[in-house]
């Protein structure tokens, strides 16, 4: 399915296209939607490639290289968890304070220096190695991983932003669109960086990835527009103490854990439990991956098209994401024997139902904002987009911290079951929220309709002199 499909009939505010293409305007997008849509593509690819080169068609050998280079290197295995931890932390930290900042920085500024850093960080990643041993080294990996980290976010924060702006009225519509990039990134990381390493050593897979995001630089300052507005008065306190608001982040932070938590364990059950060649089990990771980058584009229209469905499309998402995980073990409790097959297609299941409970998130966190009296500018968007990075952030450090512990403690039937607890009491939280929340507008509007036949009733009755 083309990731632009979706797209078909969408205008900016006031499009300023030529008056000679008025008319193929109206019927596609703007030449600045489309130079947005580029732009947000390519961090969204590069980003998610540059991820999952460390990802599972080689795990000994790259993800736990780095922490064999450390051993190697002086560092102590706590110091080998802080290292990679402090990814997630320090994302959570830029999140909040671009998203704060976003217009005093710059929307464009921020995103194009975002990628530039974050193309030349993991190009050092991969020249890590020839760094001196000792206190140097782990300095160095420090310095790389929070460098990342922080411009890893600043991109992302920015990235967001311009795209709500661009597309005010179909958020979900884009960023659904746009997640079909991530997921190719996902599905595209792991066989490229394989070949990269087996051909040329650890240090080639890191240099050429991080070349060309570096080469996606200069084409965004070009074609990028600027966005401009006044700072906001509001600030990131009032919107996550918007009720609302607050148990959505939990929904967030609920679904990247859960997806954490597949990154240290699913490979390792994969090879232990069906004696798979370590090359074959990226291709289990595809039915995640793909189908995700297929429904993702789906549930984004159909957010925008029936604003009114995203609220089901969240909670009924999460309680599928919570069956899912319940059943990649599968869970003891279910006596289901464990299978290649079954597990191939609960992960296709999954990356469906992820896509229904992540892609309404944003515009639901943006419309319970405007809702409440926060303005509709670039500084909100800001604030949403920061909100939900640095939620992102703390889901992806608890999930896969938690889910290696477990792992090792109880084995991964019983950990992916826990984890699926997590997802299922987010999205039974939500539902008795958005439950509540019909139940008081209906006492509201039945109140309103029975004062306003009052009133017209008193306004009826004759006039006693």
């Amino acid at each position: 399915m083309d990731a632009l499909g979706d797209l078909e009939g969408l205008r900016p505010p006031g499009g300023d296209g030529p008056p000679g293409s008025e008319r193929e305007t109206s019927r596609w997008l703007s030449r600045e939607q489309i130079f947005v849509l580029i732009s947000a593509a390519s961090i969204n690819l590069g980003s998610m490639m540059c991820y999952s080169i460390l990802g599972p068609f080689f795990p000994k050998e790259t993800l736990f290289s780095v922490s064999l280079k450390a051993e190697k290197k002086g560092a102590s295995n706590t110091i080998i968890g802080m290292i990679f931890g402090c990814y997630a932390l320090f994302d959570l930290l830029s999140s909040l304070v671009f998203g704060k900042y976003l217009v005093h920085i710059g929307a464009k500024f921020m995103f194009v220096a975002g990628m530039f850093v974050s193309g030349g960080v993991t190009v050092l990643f991969g020249v890590l190695d020839q760094v001196p041993e000792g206190p140097v080294f782990i300095a160095m990996c420090f310095l790389v991983r929070i460098t990342d980290a922080i411009s890893f976010a600043a991109a992302i924060t920015a990235s967001s932003s311009i795209l709500a702006k661009a597309f005010p009225n179909n958020v979900a519509t884009v960023m659904g669109s746009l997640e079909t990039f991530s997921g190719l990134g996902l599905v595209l990381g792991p066989p490229l960086g394989g070949f990269l390493y087996q051909s040329f050593g650890y240090e080639v897979p890191f240099i050429f990835l991080g070349c060309i995001v570096l080469l996606m630089v200069p084409l965004n300052m070009c074609i990028l527009p600027n966005y401009g507005s006044d700072p906001g008065k509001h600030s990131f306190w009032k919107l996550i103490t918007l009720p609302k608001v607050a148990f959505i982040s939990f929904v967030i932070t609920s679904l990247s854990s859960c997806f954490g938590f597949l990154d240290p364990t699913l490979s390792l059950f994969v090879l232990e439990k069906f004696n798979l060649p370590a090359g074959y089990v990226g291709l289990v990771f595809l039915g995640l991956a793909l189908s995700y980058a297929i429904s993702s584009p789906l549930v984004g229209l159909l957010s925008d098209k029936m604003p009114h469905l995203r609220k089901w499309l969240l909670v009924f998402g999460n309680l599928i994401t919570a069956g899912c995980y319940m059943l990649l073990g599968p869970a003891p409790f279910l006596h289901i024997k464990s299978q290649l097959w079954l597990l191939v297609l609960i992960l296709v299941i999954n990356g469906i139902s992820a896509g229904m409970s992540l892609i309404p998130t944003f515009p639901e966190i943006l419309s319970c904002a405007h809702e409440n009296g926060f303005e509709e500018e670039l500084s909100t968007l800001g604030l949403v987009s920061g909100l939900f990075g640095a939620m992102w952030s703390v889901g992806a450090f608890v999930g896969p911290t938690l889910g290696g512990f477990l792992y090792e403690k109880i084995g991964f039937e019983w950990a992916a079951a826990l984890q699926g607890f997590w997802a299922l009491t987010s999205g039974l939280v939500m539902g008795l929220f958005y439950l509540l929340e019909h139940s008081r507008r209906r006492r509201r509007s039945k109140l309103q309709n029975i004062l306003g036949t009052e009133e017209e009733r008193t306004a009826l009755l004759p006039d006693e002199t």
